[in-house]
């Protein structure tokens, strides 16, 4: 691992563009005392891309167009530069692949859309460029909660019931109140509400509609709240559950997620023995049945009748040293030093074993 490059890609243009940059920090930090060569790439809220040192640097933005051939090694340039320049590029993978200064693996650490969401993971594929992390197909699946549970519904994988709203449709019962309603391909808890009511039903489908032209109305779960981690690309393993306690808000929204003393990690989850292995099981088939690799959190409930149900899977989870991703993995034996060092082996072993294809 020693002097491997790596470039740390953070910051993005959604509403997870702080918890990006800190979880960024973390991992510049620890890979640097890893011996290893980091450098960052941040993007900003509005889709800029800078070129820095680690740990994240301020530095001016480009304001010159790319070259007609390749990316500046030193600079890079706004969204609607780059996309005119490689239109007239005949190498855009080589050319971004120049871009980021001849770098061994990349390490996004983007949240939500425009970098969870498979469009990155598009870009370095074409780059050809080893990154960390689950590739194009899982990257999309797993942010689109609609497609996601339908694809676990199919391989018998039970998911908290919902209901799917896209513009001009209305509900027509099917689920008790309360109801948590969601715009279907965000993350952190952004344009979620919990309904009550009717009332509170319509305010809040309008709300996540103003996020996403697709929304999930789903069921409320009384229960408990827990969160697996899995690490690996054809032979995954499961962290031990950790149980989310929320202690001053009603649900995990993105205050309790992100705001000081507002979440409690119990570790391990009180949860029965049997319960823990059903949810281990339950994150790694959620996580083979989206072709997922790299690294995943998957967020579930235990019902008060004892059934392990699937809700989600965050393909980067936050990053930082006190993170849920790794702190379960740190419960499990693997401390974040280690982690790290895991993710990258596992983004080159992918990477060798892709190229080795015949396309």
């Amino acid at each position: 691992m020693s002097r491997r490059r790596v470039a740390i890609l953070a910051g993005g243009r959604s509403s997870e563009h702080e918890v990006s940059l800190d979880s960024a920090r973390s991992v510049a930090e620890a890979l640097t005392r890893l011996g290893l060569q980091v450098s960052t790439i941040e993007i900003d809220r509005a889709g800029l891309w800078t070129l820095g040192e680690a740990p994240l640097a301020e530095t001016a933005l480009c304001e010159t167009a790319l070259s007609e051939t390749a990316l500046s090694e030193t600079a890079l340039c706004d969204t609607a530069a780059r996309a005119r320049a490689l239109e007239r590029a005949p190498l855009p993978g080589g050319a971004i692949a120049a871009a980021l200064g001849g770098v061994e693996v990349v390490f996004p650490l983007l949240h939500g859309p425009f970098g969870e969401d498979g469009t990155v993971q598009g870009l370095l594929e074409l780059a050809g460029v080893p990154y960390v992390g689950a590739g194009v197909t899982a990257s999309a699946v797993a942010m689109d909660k609609d497609l996601f549970k339908a694809i676990l519904r199919d391989r018998g994988i039970p998911v908290t019931p919902n209901l799917t709203l896209r513009p001009g449709e209305r509900i027509d019962g099917g689920l008790p109140f309360p109801v948590f309603v969601k715009p279907a391909r965000l993350g952190s808890s952004v344009g979620i509400s919990k309904a009550h009511d009717p009332d509170e039903l319509e305010a809040a489908v309008a709300l996540a509609f103003r996020h996403d032209e697709k929304v999930l109305v789903e069921a409320f779960v009384d229960g408990i709240e827990i969160e697996v981690g899995v690490l690996g690309n054809r032979s995954p393993i499961a962290s031990l559950p950790g149980e989310i306690c929320v202690t001053e808000k009603e649900w995990y929204d993105y205050e309790a997620k992100y705001g000081e003393g507002q979440m409690e990690l119990v570790l391990p989850a009180r949860i029965s023995e049997r319960q823990g292995a059903r949810a281990r099981e339950l994150a790694l088939a959620s996580f083979d049945a989206i072709e997922c690799e790299g690294m995943a959190r998957v967020d579930m409930f235990v019902s008060r009748e004892g059934e392990v149900l699937v809700n989600e899977l965050n393909t980067i989870p936050g990053f930082t040293r006190t993170s849920v991703y790794a702190r379960l993995f740190a419960a499990s034996g693997i401390d974040y030093p280690a982690l790290l060092e895991r993710l990258i082996e596992l983004a080159l072993e992918r990477h060798a074993r892709r190229g080795a294809l015949a396309f």
